[in-house]
């Protein structure tokens, strides 16, 4: 107990800390608030260590490093760069879609300089933020009308609240999905006021089940297009024009959750069906929700498409402003939107479809290049390096079962297990996040960018350094 009350008395106070030459060069380049707090922090680590009796002598050199360490990690960005060689291109986690270059400069453009956000130039008055994307997003679509809210899952809350607050909307029990985070189209659909009438079984679901459902309440049926998971076997799904035509039938509204949009066929690139946003909207629904921040390559949003009536009641909801995009949002969303009125252009342009899209040969090329750098940077009795083919996924809850042939680059330290490396990956800078698979750390290229296959060697050897 003796022993420890005197390295209890031997820890110093924060002003003779402050005092020490280390700590003025922190003040130099560092706010005196943040260094105080890491310094109060290091002491109170001492004491809780010495109470503790994991110390038995005090280390002055040692607590100066830590509070310079406490100090640096606190000056750095939480939200930062990664290096994702997963091989999921929309990945929920990273960040999901990368913007495209032109995106990126419009983004930098608005955030330098004062903007025409919500001001008319042409009437020279307040003007709608829905005007600089509406016009863009009806032209690519053949929708009447269009707004944006902050995500899909704001646009099924907010489209559902207008529409069917009281009423009823009926949808297949099959169709009930769960997204990341576990959010819950039936908990959305709660919380919206409208009131969920489930109809069918898991697989099979059948125009009559609708029909049977249908009263004086019911407001709409709905379809969510399952982009996250499938049913396969014996199953039934309605087709989308026979749900319009029964909902007009009744005078109620015909509306599709597409969860992840694309105005792109993939089926025309050897990739599974998935439905475009011009087909639902040519099958005559009267509105359609969808991501922008998945299949599309933009920036998160939630986009809201369908007839005018519709829109501008939603529009109209005062839920919307707690719900709406800001300026950063609207450029990114214009500029991706931009690039689709040349399919070529935009495949070419935006990162998601470019890296969904890419040719075997290119990842083959990529792969051996890594190689050739880990073969400049280590020995092969230090490290081995090793290419193989493996599978890539789309991510982002799309595209659940399509598998996207690739290459990986797979390595293995001598002295240090695949499981210790990885979690020493996590901490470098910048981190670099990839796979075990068979004892082995696994890099795919797919979804490194070139700027980052040269880097990668000196991760990997900061790591191995620890």
């Amino acid at each position: 107990m003796q022993i420890k009350q005197n390295l209890l008395r031997q820890i110093p106070s924060v002003d003779e800390i402050l005092k020490h030459k280390v700590i003025g060069n922190l003040l130099v380049k560092h706010p005196r608030r943040l260094v105080v707090s890491a310094i109060r922090k290091i002491l109170d680590k001492q004491r809780k260590k010495v109470l503790k009796g994991e110390i038995y002598t005090l280390n002055q050199e040692e607590i100066l490093t830590q509070i310079k360490t406490e100090v640096e990690q606190r000056e750095k960005n939480h939200l930062k760069r990664v290096i994702n060689a997963t091989g999921v291109v929309v990945h929920t986690n990273l960040g999901r879609s990368l913007l495209a270059e032109t995106v990126i400069e419009h983004l930098v453009e608005v955030a330098r300089y004062y903007n025409n956000l919500e001001y008319d130039l042409d009437e020279g008055k307040r003007g709608s933020r829905y005007s600089h994307i509406e016009p863009l997003l009806c032209e690519l679509t053949g929708a009447e009308a269009a707004m944006v809210v902050n995500n899909n899952a704001g646009a099924v809350f907010l489209t559902l609240n207008t529409l069917a607050y009281g009423k009823k909307v009926v949808i297949s029990r099959g169709q009930l999905v769960e997204i990341g985070g576990s959010f819950r189209i039936p908990d959305v659909m709660a919380h919206s006021g409208a009131i969920l009438v489930e109809v069918g079984t898991t697989n099979r679901t059948h125009l009559y089940d609708y029909e049977n459902a249908i009263d004086e309440d019911t407001a709409i049926l709905m379809k969510a297009h399952t982009s996250n998971y499938k049913i396969i076997g014996f199953t039934k799904e309605v087709p989308l024009e026979e749900l319009v035509t029964l909902a007009h039938k009744h005078d109620l509204i015909a509306y599709e959750d597409l969860g992840s949009g694309n105005f792109v066929d993939f089926s025309k690139h050897g990739l599974e069906k998935e439905p475009t946003v011009q087909e639902v909207m040519a099958a005559g629904v009267d509105v359609v929700s969808f991501s922008g921040d998945k299949l599309l390559g933009g920036p998160q949003a939630g986009i809201i498409l369908g007839k005018k009536k519709y829109i501008e009641q939603i529009k109209k909801n005062p839920l919307n402003r707690a719900l709406r995009i800001d300026k950063f949002t609207l450029a990114a969303l214009e500029s991706t939107l931009k690039l689709y009125r040349d399919e070529e252009q935009a495949i070419k342009e935006i990162p998601t479809l470019r890296l969904i899209f890419v040719s075997q040969e290119i990842l083959r090329q990529r792969a051996q290049r890594l190689r050739r750098y880990f073969k400049r940077h280590f020995k092969t009795e230090d490290l081995s390096v090793t290419i193989k083919p493996d599978i890539s996924r789309v991510g982002g809850g799309a595209l659940p079962t399509q598998e996207l042939p690739t290459f990986v680059v797979g390595i293995k330290p001598a002295r240090l297990s695949v499981s210790k490396l990885e979690e020493r990956l996590r901490f470098t800078e910048p981190p670099l996040i990839g796979r075990i698979e068979e004892d082995m750390f696994l890099l795919d290229v797919r979804t490194i960018q070139d700027e980052d296959l040269k880097l990668i060697p000196t991760v990997i050897k900061n790591a191995l350094a620890g």
